[in-house]
């Protein structure tokens, strides 16, 4: 009872993103599939790259050239003489080029970072979608199942009432019909759930998979409320950060393409002995390229990229919320679709109950008893495919406002 007690308590302590709920896989089994899966993987190394070039930017590209040359000189009437030359020569950036060029790398790292994460994001609600239509599947195939044994008992009872001499060959000709059709459905949806935990397995194969899944449980709103979610599916979005983190750093690009309109000068030192060291000297280099309208031409694409970015972002603003008030309609009016469902399905079955009193007295034919038998399956599938469908959107939702399994919150 203690070590009952002391397993509850700890699972209170969990973060909310790593408690096992109802109908979705184990939360930490979720994070190490997602951080399996190759689409993340590969985002993953995207960000080191973008790390690697923030480093390149820093140190600056400017690197230090060494050349030299020998010869050896024939002069008439004097004779032969070694010489050789050396130099050193390194570009230097000009102020405030350096900072830029930080500025550009930090905000690569950190849309790429965003990125990554808006990986993750995409690549659990794939898990999601892949992981409904498997239990959304199975349900079905349980509807089916229950169908077949239901007809399958009424059509013995029927046949023992045919061997009495009190229904008609007929009766048992139809409810057999009946059967063969819920014998089909059943195989056709075991099929759907077969093929739905294949391509769950192939997307996602370190994640374990029962052997049967558990029943789809019936949904419930969250107890923050679907605005609330929708708010922070805006508030929380990787992908508003990158595109944010993007246009700052094209805004970064543009203005180190402005200031290289005046190209770095090149400083250095050489060194020279020629007729034998007879002649030595030193000196210091200097050059700086003249630039013309290429330089120019450069800054003014790079302005127009950082346009383009900032535009992208008011873009993305858009689709993110539209993604909010959608995933909001869509949990809100699944979930309604689903009660509506239930109180169909409890009518169904108060209907058929009273059908199959009256028949046994009597007083139903069976012809009425099998129509309610077909109308309670198909609104138990009904049922099932609505309760699947608001899990889902629920779930897309928690997805999307970070609530389970990605972000900071599922760390």
């Amino acid at each position: 009872m203690r070590k009952a007690i002391l397993l509850a308590a700890a699972a209170l302590t969990l973060p909310a993103a790593l408690r096992a709920e109802p109908g979705l896989p184990d939360p930490a089994a979720v994070i190490a599939a997602l951080d399996a899966h190759p689409s993340v993987q590969a985002a993953q190394a995207r960000t080191g790259a973008a790390r690697a070039e923030a480093r390149a930017l820093a140190r600056g590209s400017h690197e230090i050239t060494l050349s030299g040359s020998y010869v050896n000189r024939a002069v008439d009437r004097e004779g032969h003489y070694d010489e050789y030359d050396a130099q050193l020569l390194r570009a230097v950036r000009l102020p405030g080029k350096a900072r830029l060029d930080r500025e550009i790398g930090a905000f690569g790292v950190a849309a790429a970072e965003n990125r990554a994460e808006d990986v993750r994001h995409q690549t659990a609600v794939l898990l999601s979608e892949s992981w409904w239509d498997w239990l959304g599947a199975a349900q079905e195939a349980r509807v089916d199942r229950q169908a077949v044994e239901n007809y399958a008992k009424l059509l013995d009872a029927v046949r023992r009432r045919v061997a009495l001499r009190d229904a008609a060959q007929l009766e048992a000709d139809q409810t057999e019909a009946l059967l063969g059709s819920a014998r089909l459905a059943a195989e056709q949806s075991q099929g759907r759930e077969a093929l739905a935990r294949a391509r769950l397995a192939a997307q996602f194969p370190t994640l374990p998979l029962p052997a049967s899944p558990e029943p789809v449980p019936q949904p419930s709103l969250p107890e923050a409320g679907l605005a609330a979610l929708g708010q922070l599916v805006i508030a929380r979005s990787h992908e508003i950060a990158a595109a944010d983190a993007q246009a700052s750093r094209t805004d970064a690009a543009a203005r180190r393409a402005r200031a290289d309109r005046v190209a770095d000068p090149s400083l250095g030192v050489r060194l020279f002995s020629e007729r034998e060291g007879a002649e030595r000297g030193a000196g210091v280099l200097f050059s700086i390229p003249l630039g013309g309208g290429h330089r120019q031409a450069l800054a003014d694409q790079a302005e127009a990229e950082a346009s383009a970015a900032r535009a992208d972002v008011t873009a993305t603003h858009y689709a993110v919320t539209e993604m909010a008030e959608g995933d909001m309609a869509l949990a809100r009016y699944s979930f309604a679709a689903w009660q509506r469902a239930r109180e169909g399905l409890d009518a169904q079955i108060a209907a058929l109950t009273k059908l199959r009193l009256g028949h046994k007295a009597g007083e139903i034919d069976l012809a009425d008893e099998l129509l309610g038998e077909r109308q309670v399956h198909d609104a138990f599938r009904a049922e099932a495919q609505a309760r699947t469908e608001a899990m889902r959107a629920l779930t897309r939702l928690r997805i999307d406002s970070h609530e389970i399994w990605i972000g900071e919150e599922a760390g």
